[in-house]
């Protein structure tokens, strides 16, 4: 039995529609390859489903570029590009007067140029008006910078006064006489033992081990005193 007759018409259901356009695409792909091959034709053959994605078969050693040129070139008259040169030469001539007036008014700002004597009195004026706004906006901004470092450093200030205040009170709790610390028949000054701590806490661990030894060692005197 041969293949009955199908009828050719929009299919409704989304998914059979992907399914036959992909089929498709790809039978009139092998038949653009085998054309290609077998003839030796230039075949350029581009697809745009429903969303827009684009499927695309060229022959060996062409580009899309290369077929559009012979295509424009075998019908003589028929130029595919001018409509898109004029659209580029269009917008190339807006950016132009833009960066143009742009200019105009860079030169009216520092007050340069020859435009200046074109200026009416109500266009001075309005001239005059807006950098005085300007100026204001750039003011406010700087104090606004100068607020945000003064803050800073205030916030900055405070930590090392409370810094500072934690140091003294552990200096206070710290009993240190300004006395000499006899050690191995050696004087040591509180200010030397300081010198020799890496911060305040060892340096009262220091100053309490070195006052210890010297109460055992007045200690050990006394009781030789006393067996004498």
């Amino acid at each position: 039995m041969g293949r009955g007759k199908i009828e050719v018409k929009f299919i409704e259901n989304p998914t059979n529609r992907q399914v036959t356009y992909s089929k498709r695409r790809n039978g009139i792909f092998k038949k653009a390859h085998e054309l290609s091959v077998l003839c030796d034709a230039k075949v350029s053959l581009i697809m745009f489903s429903k969303n827009n994605k684009m499927h695309e078969y060229i022959s060996p050693g062409l580009t899309t570029k290369k077929v559009i040129d012979q295509y424009q070139k075998t019908l003589g008259d028929t130029d595919l590009w001018r409509a898109q040169y004029e659209k580029m030469f269009e917008n190339i001539e807006k950016l132009t007067d833009i960066n143009n007036k742009l200019r105009r008014q860079i030169r009216h700002r520092i007050g340069e140029g020859l435009d200046m004597d074109d200026l009416s009195f109500q266009q001075l004026r309005t001239l005059e008006d807006d950098m005085v706004s300007s100026v204001e906006k750039i003011r406010e901004r700087k104090f606004h910078v100068i607020k945000t470092r003064t803050d800073t450093c205030r916030k900055k200030v405070r930590s090392l006064e409370q810094m500072n205040g934690n140091l003294m009170l552990e200096l206070e709790n710290c009993v240190i006489h300004p006395q000499f610390i006899f050690h191995d028949g050696e004087e040591e000054s509180t200010v030397t033992l300081a010198n020799g701590a890496s911060n305040l806490h060892a340096f009262c661990d220091q100053y309490h081990t070195h006052l210890n030894r010297h109460q055992h060692a007045e200690e050990f005197k006394s009781n030789d005193l006393r067996l004498a």
